[in-house]
């Protein structure tokens, strides 16, 4: 096909590729940078409640409904001591963090999280430090977690305002353990030994917890894939689900091929997909792990303090990237690939919720929108049911890095309970309009009852302080149904979400 015909999506609600999980929908918050002070929580803000959450950043975690949320770490969590951030604010000691190179006052330590996961009605997924601490240090945080009263950990969160249990459900075994970059740095074998040790010593205080094991930080890791089966092997029966860290960037300005890194995002998810059916299939085991891609999102251009040379103060300014247009289509792209591989992705958790390479940004008094907001929001609200294996025909285009590529980048949402079914579509190019037709093949639409698109003429504009309101979803005309088909033209540069009715 040439650029400048038009293209078919051919949709049946019976060819199901997974049941979509809501974990897909997640975030990720880490002491680092601006995230936890004067992001999350900033008492000094006029916008702060009584325990000193901002209001106007609870309101848009709340719109985007994360299902879940992974704390305290990233880098921060392997050189972490969770017991210096619970019990009187005032008597909590000042530490310097190694990792961000700041000052942690730690007066935001695991009850404040578990509070504001409730106050934005997310489930926790708590990291144990695996780096400078030890297996009975992570056992002890579960116990203060989630065992009832009447032993010492638990009394201990009794005695600072929770008698019963938080019943944390998913927990992180470290972060990162296979970069020379991470505190307490361990080899593949050495750090699946500590692991399995962690795991099975932690699930002796709640045997119902789900542990997500440390797969490789990056696909371009030079242990990668075989961290992921060496760690794998030894933690096979211990684990529901192993990790996947990727950072997407353009930092080699060809927006084509940046346009196309869904390729990249679906390699990563193949083969380490395939090293859970060889491990499963080596340890002959009946269990089943599944992926948690708990830290993805593009992070390119707020680099300056990527050495994490942050000066030693608090809540320095750090990683706060500025999002444009093709940075949404990226991630509206990432969301696609999460439903297309639904069957082996059951956690996504984007990286990170407030100020440090993340979809809102804060002032004292504010907040700003970027533009990777609104395709989270689209598919958090959209992206129910069952994910459909569909038939899209495209024209297609060159890329320098990833060859011919489709110019659409396309996925659906079945929810047979709800009736409905959603679509999200991307259209990569640069400068033409691509007519496309849609046809439901084993049952009859009733209409499109919503039609949302993001889309502009230049790939680099972005939204500011100035102009907050430049790049945001717009509802447009939603096409009639004829005969099983619904006919529409997508811009250039353009994520469209239809809702259906059927």
């Amino acid at each position: 096909m040439s650029e400048s015909e038009s293209a078919r999506i051919l949709i049946d609600t019976r060819r199901v590729i997974s049941e979509i999980s809501p974990l897909l929908f997640s975030g990720f918050a880490e002491h680092l940078g601006r995230c936890i002070y004067e992001g999350i929580y900033d008492p000094a803000s006029p916008q702060a409640d009584d325990s000193g959450l901002r209001k106007d950043v609870l309101a848009a975690l709340r719109e985007l409904n994360y299902r879940s949320m992974r704390y305290p770490g990233g880098n921060f969590v392997s050189g972490y001591r969770w017991e210096d951030g619970i019990g009187p604010t005032n008597q909590r000691p000042a530490r310097r963090e190694l990792a961000w190179q700041s000052i942690e006052s730690n007066h935001f330590g695991t009850d404040e999280f578990l509070h504001f996961c409730r106050a934005i009605d997310s489930e926790p997924m708590l990291a144990v430090n695996l780096g400078t601490a030890t297996i009975q240090d992570a056992a002890n945080l579960v116990e203060y977690c989630n065992a009832p009263t009447g032993s010492q950990y638990a009394d201990l969160r009794a005695a600072n305002g929770s008698e019963v249990p938080y019943g944390v459900k998913y927990w992180c075994l470290g972060n990162e353990m296979d970069g020379p970059w991470q505190i307490g740095h361990l080899g593949a074998a050495e750090y699946g030994k500590k692991a399995r040790e962690a795991a099975k010593l932690m699930r002796l205080h709640d045997d119902s917890i789900e542990l997500a094991l440390c797969g490789s930080s990056s696909s371009k890791m030079p242990t990668y894939p075989e961290w992921d089966r060496i760690s794998l092997e030894l933690c096979w029966e211990h684990v529901a689900y192993h990790s996947m860290h990727y950072y997407a960037d353009n930092l080699a300005d060809d927006t084509p091929s940046y346009l196309s890194l869904s390729a990249a995002f679906e390699d990563y998810v193949d083969t380490v997909a395939a090293v859970l059916r060889y491990v499963k299939a080596k340890n002959r085991s009946k269990h089943d792990v599944y992926l948690s891609w708990d830290e993805w999102n593009v992070w390119y251009k707020a680099r300056e303090h990527a050495d994490r040379r942050a000066g030693w103060t608090e809540a320095p300014h750090l990683l706060e990237e500025v999002y444009n247009l093709e940075d949404a289509l990226v991630v509206a792209q990432w969301l696609n690939v999460f439903l297309r591989r639904a069957d082996v992705l059951k956690i996504a958790c984007i990286a990170q919720i407030v100020n440090v390479i993340a979809p809102i940004l804060t002032r004292n008094e504010s907040l700003l929108k970027q533009t990777i907001y609104y395709p989270l929001l689209m598919f958090s609200r959209m992206a129910s049911g069952e994910s459909l294996d569909l038939l899209v025909e495209s024209p297609r285009y060159e890329t320098k890095q990833f060859g011919d590529m489709p110019l659409l980048d396309v996925s659906s949402a079945y929810d047979e309970a709800a009736g409905k079914n959603a679509i999200f579509i991307v259209n990569r190019s640069l400068t033409e309009r691509m007519p496309i037709e849609i046809h439901w093949g084993d049952v009859q639409p009733k209409r499109i009852s919503s039609a949302h698109q993001l889309s502009g003429g230049n790939p680099k504009a972005f939204n500011s302080w100035e102009d907050p309101n430049r790049l945001t979803t717009q509802a447009i005309y939603a096409p009639k149904i004829i005969d099983g088909m619904a006919q529409m033209s997508l811009p250039p540069l353009s994520f469209t979400a239809l809702g259906v009715e059927l």
